[in-house]
């Protein structure tokens, strides 16, 4: 049976993977890992982590995979005892200097995208010097990758969902060029994001596009102002959720949800499609249908618009900044959950009523996502509230005191 891995950036995030069906969780190490933007964990919480992922059956692993230099190798290597002490169940590598002491502590040792393994010869490799499993390159087709684990002797594990740099396997100098800020150590600026202008000198000719694309606007577009401008450097996110049937009859082992750095309702959302998807194959792969609803909600969530990557030899696609279909505002905190009664008595900043969306997390709680049917304001029902009161809304599901509440608000598309 494939695993689904799961992101989790804090506490919330991985309280909301594991409730939505994560077989796997993977985080990082403050100083030690590809997202240093997001919240990570100390060496003190590992044990927690460990604790909290082994109540759902999940196992863990932790991200060291920035590129070390000395510094923080050897302080890599002296913090394996504890790391292995904390119930961790193995370590994402980057460097393959650290396969021997990592299996000596007893943790699995999994090898990195960032090492960029395109072909059996290395997986042959990384099994003499004790890998248990590699994730492959992001470049590589399906096709590819189905080679390569057939003649694989260890654990291959993909990317399935999520954001795609343009560099290959994630490293990139352009944001320390820019910068001082190195993509490498994990602490990307993200300038590829960003809409690019190019100008040209005085007598330059015009740009010309030798490429085979036929629409030239797909590498530059032409503005009033005689500049040229392009998103080219920032690809579509990745989506395979229409793709589960070959993904499931590939052999790997392991799909990946690339988004440590984004938010727990994104990783709730997200991982709870994937589970439904790899459960509904398992059970019935004759009769297997990707559900419509699937992708809508796939988009309701931060997304920069989707491809599928290289699996199908298809060139990424440029993005467009965030496409979801709503923005997240922040309109409450949770009072008290009366549990017999199943409501929960919500202080709000923000207007309210029946059939608006709301989110609600917490470091216990997780992420929760409830549409309002019921509402009442000193035990009376009503319909909507304004902003400033208290109000009690019926939630099936247990939430808690300080929990975050935030209602889902459609974004205006025609700004």
């Amino acid at each position: 049976m494939v695993e689904l891995l799961a992101p989790a950036g804090n506490f919330i995030s991985l309280r909301a993977v594991l409730e939505n069906g994560a077989d796997a969780v993977y985080f990082g190490l403050d100083n030690f890992n590809m997202r240093a933007n997001a919240k990570n964990f100390s060496l003190d919480e590992l044990g927690e982590v460990s604790r909290i992922a082994g109540e759902y059956g999940a196992k863990t692993y932790l991200g060291t995979n920035i590129i070390l230099n000395e510094r923080l190798a050897c302080e890599m290597e002296s913090n394996l005892e504890t790391i292995a002490s904390s119930g961790i169940d193995g370590l994402i590598l980057s460097d393959i200097g650290l396969i021997e002491d990592t299996v000596s502590h007893g943790l699995e040792a999994h090898i990195s995208v960032q090492e960029n393994v395109t072909n059996s010869y290395t997986l042959k490799t990384l099994k003499k010097l004790g890998a248990k499993r590699a994730i492959l390159s992001r470049e590589l087709s399906l096709r590819e990758v189905i080679e390569i684990t057939e003649k694989s002797p260890i654990e291959t594990e993909i990317f399935i969902h999520g954001a795609i740099c343009m560099a290959i396997s994630g490293r990139c100098f352009l944001s320390y060029g820019l910068y001082g800020r190195s993509a490498n150590c994990g602490d990307c600026l993200q300038p590829c994001r960003k809409n690019w202008t190019l100008t040209y000198e005085e007598g330059e000719d015009n740009v010309i596009n030798f490429s085979d694309v036929e629409d030239e606007s797909f590498i530059i577009t032409g503005s009033e102002d005689g500049s040229y401008r392009t998103n080219f450097f920032s690809p579509k996110d990745m989506c395979m959720i229409e793709h589960i049937p070959e993904l499931m009859e590939s052999g790997v082992a392991s799909f990946k949800i690339e988004g440590r750095a984004r938010s727990p309702d994104y990783g709730a959302m997200v991982t709870g499609i994937y589970r439904q998807a790899i459960d509904d194959y398992e059970k019935d792969p004759s009769n297997y249908e990707v559900r419509d609803e699937w992708m809508d909600e796939l988009t309701s969530v931060f997304n920069r618009g989707f491809d599928t990557n290289f699996y199908f030899n298809t060139p990424f696609e440029k993005s467009e900044d965030n496409q979801s279909k709503y923005m997240k505002k922040d309109i409450g905190q949770v009072v008290n959950y009366y549990s017999k009664v199943k409501a929960a008595e919500l202080r709000i900043w923000d207007d309210l009523k029946i059939g608006d969306k709301i989110i609600i997390q917490g470091r216990t709680t997780g992420s929760i996502t409830h549409t309002i049917d019921s509402m009442q304001v000193e035990g009376e029902p009503v319909d909507s509230v304004k902003k400033g009161c208290n109000v009690a809304v019926a939630i099936p599901v247990k939430v808690r005191e300080n929990d975050f509440v935030y209602k889902l608000v459609e974004r205006n598309t025609d700004a």
